[in-house]
């Protein structure tokens, strides 16, 4: 959990940022990804070799992502990068979980005013 003290930030381990919403969390909620072969693939182990980059589990991170034109930035690639087995992973993941994802991703991603 990140909590905002002050000016300082305080956190139990690492700090990672979406690259499609820009906020900071913890890897835990994140997903990680990395290009393979002029693709991004998701990494659910988080064991693949290269570049990682991080993204909420959530369509509209994704969407985000493509619009800023976020991967080739975040990979520190030239071009376009194929992103269709993010896609359909973040398909299936949602798929899988029952109720409603994104109410819940909405309520993690609030910024605390103080």
């Amino acid at each position: 959990m990140v909590q905002r003290r002050g000016s300082v930030f305080t956190h139990n381990g690492p700090v990672r940022t979406c690259i499609g919403c820009r906020a900071r969390t913890l890897p835990s909620e994140l997903l990680r990804v990395v290009v393979v072969d002029g693709a991004v693939v998701p990494d659910t182990r988080r064991r693949l070799p290269g570049r990682g980059a991080w993204l909420h589990p959530d369509p509209s991170c994704l969407r985000d992502a493509e619009k800023r034109r976020a991967f080739p930035r975040a990979f520190k690639v030239p071009g376009p990068l194929d992103v269709e087995r993010v896609r359909g992973h973040l398909a299936q993941q949602e798929h899988q979980v029952t109720g409603s994802p994104r109410g819940r991703q909405e309520a993690r991603k609030q910024v605390d005013p103080s």
